[in-house]
């Protein structure tokens, strides 16, 4: 039997003053003998996560439609309009590749103007990225990006940010819901757009956002010298097919191939299972690519632009995938020993990584006397540090290992066009020294320790998935595994609760944190899993990391070797 609220809910929806192809979608809902799709369709209203506004596409009050994305742009304009009173409030606006982005980012635009509010509308689509810049370079209140980042074709998404260029954070985003859930009916969001309120952003904008991020590189000199250096680049379909090899030009870098198959923007991304970079499937394209080129170093980005990968050949010749913590990690220490090496540090710089990054760059940071802020997951927390120590500490830059990254704060939040040039430097620069970024690592694992992460997601899916994950992380809380794959657990973070259990020690004490869905269980033997829901999709993840010393850098596979084998035991205990 269909919770009557439900129901409710559906039945006010197709009572509203809504398209007829909607009100037909909802009553087969309502008149179908599997009630499953109208459970998923309407049980909750879409809500601000980590990543904003993100859902599969469809008719109901937790898909992304005009309606929901309306009546979220009509929650977004009241707020603006109460935090900006007698202000001038403009809001920046631009999409990715996705199906129905147009027509999303369109809506968007409407709602706003129709409540009186500026629109600057990109003309093109472009990277998240150059929205985020471009709040701050027009004096924008907020922004708004449509996009689902890396999910599958069916998921559109909704990115809302703030003045200071970064996604939303509290007070806003909890303001910004409460908004919405004043709206009790579709009948009561603003529709008429205002044409006169929209200005049109064209391609100025890319010179302007791609001299400022030439401005972080540190060694121009290398890259002239290795400017024929082989690159492959895909956009996967996304909206940085123009950008990544203009960046990559930019700085001057001359030999740049991009994949023809996926350089087109195409929502329903056909050459690919998923147009995530993190899954190595998304790459095939471009490694076959690098072979035929026999390319130094291969480059993606996701759909949006704001995650990128990379791969680079190994001793044995053949292309292996970094992930977001070896990049991480990389970028970390070239930026460091570059500002050290030109005099850059006056004492008042900082880093900044999540609390599910490795923590070998916490270590960089320490040997270079580099405070590094730890945050909650999701790139908006980066943003907030650097807003919050603006004008007070410079920022060098900063990432998470989901392949997001920043380099300086032109932007604020992560960057993939700026981070792919970025790699592309500390490859140039490096290969001037006769090193890999293989060799760079080993270099860092010598010093720092060797840190080797593995990420498993565990997707539940609809309403009961949702409800299996709560419990799953209630059971972590009121029973704690007292060891792990045969290891004893020390402590344990319980990051909502704001706690630190000493489980050696049978102590407990508070920290000084914000609160999020997160618990973290230290082992006896230094690894770390860090389990935590994600913000924006019916899954759980479970970020794994194991560290040993390597005495020397012959030694690397071997460690590596031996690293893996401990992180495979610890996935069998959560797979």
């Amino acid at each position: 039997m269909t919770d009557t609220s439900i129901i409710s809910k559906a039945q006010s929806w197709l009572n509203s003053n809504i398209d007829e192809e909607s009100k037909t979608k909802i009553q087969q809902l309502l008149d179908a003998s599997d009630s499953s799709e109208l459970v998923d369709s309407f049980y909750k209203d879409l809500e601000f996560g980590t990543g904003g506004l993100r859902g599969v596409m469809g008719i109901g009050s937790n898909r992304m439609n005009v309606y929901t994305v309306g009546m979220a742009t009509q929650g977004l304009a009241n707020y603006l309009l109460a935090c900006f009173p007698g202000e001038e409030i403009k809001v920046a606006i631009t999409h990715d590749s996705r199906i129905n982005n147009t027509l999303f980012a369109e809506t968007t635009a409407n709602v706003l103007t129709a409540n009186g509010i500026k629109v600057k509308y990109f003309e093109e689509m472009r990277p998240t990225p150059m929205l985020s810049y471009a709040i701050r370079h027009y004096g924008c209140k907020s922004g708004v990006m449509i996009t689902a980042s890396h999910n599958p074709k069916e998921y559109n998404g909704y990115k809302a940010y703030w003045e200071d260029g970064g996604q939303i954070v509290a007070p806003h985003d909890k303001n910004i819901i409460m908004e919405v859930q004043k709206i009790k009916s579709i009948d009561d969001v603003k529709w008429d757009k205002n044409d006169a309120l929209i200005e049109y952003i064209g391609q100025e904008m890319d010179l302007t956002y791609l001299n400022d991020i030439k401005k972080f590189s540190l060694s121009p000199k290398a890259i002239l010298n290795q400017r024929d250096m082989c690159i492959v680049f895909s956009p996967i379909h996304g909206a940085s097919g123009k950008m990544v090899p203009a960046a990559l030009k930019t700085f001057g870098f001359e030999n740049i191939h991009v994949v023809k198959e996926q350089e087109q923007p195409d929502g329903t991304f056909p050459t690919v299972v998923y147009p995530n970079p993190e899954e190595a499937e998304a790459l095939s394209l471009s490694l076959k690519l690098a072979k035929e080129v026999n390319a130094e170093l291969v480059l993606a980005c996701d759909p949006d632009g704001d995650r990128y990968a990379a791969a680079i050949p190994n001793e044995k010749g053949e292309y292996e995938l970094l992930n977001g913590n070896h990049t991480g990690s990389i970028l970390t220490y070239y930026l460091l020993n570059q500002w050290r090496e030109h005099g850059l540090f006056t004492g008042e710089q900082f880093m900044v990584n999540t609390i599910v990054t490795t923590e070998l760059i916490e270590e960089i940071c320490r040997g270079f006397n580099i405070p590094c802020y730890r945050v909650l997951t999701g790139f908006k927390n980066i943003a907030a540090i650097i807003r919050e120590l603006e004008g007070k500490k410079q920022f060098v830059g900063g990432g998470e290992e989901s392949y997001g990254f920043l380099v300086g704060d032109a932007v604020r939040d992560k960057d993939g066009v700026s981070a792919c040039a970025m790699l592309a430097e500390v490859v140039a620069y490096y290969k001037e020294k006769g090193m890999t970024l293989f060799d760079v690592l080993a270099e860092i694992y010598q010093e720092y320790g060797f840190y080797k992460e593995s990420l498993i997601s565990v997707t539940k899916k609809g309403k009961d998935g949702a409800e299996q994950i709560q419990q799953l992380m209630h059971g972590f809380r009121t029973n704690r595994p007292e060891a792990i794959n045969g290891t004893k657990v020390v402590k344990v973070i319980d990051v909502k609760e704001s706690k630190l259990y000493n489980i050696a020690e049978g102590t407990e004490e508070d920290l000084d944190m914000d609160k999020s869905n997160v618990i973290q269980f230290y082992l006896e033997d230094g690894s770390k899993i860090s389990a935590r829901p994600s913000g924006t999709e019916p899954k759980i993840k479970y970020y794994i990391s194991v560290n040993e010393h390597l005495p020397n850098r012959d030694a690397y596979r071997k460690v590596e070797a031996s690293l893996t084998e401990k992180i495979n035991g610890l996935k069998k205990f959560f797979e």
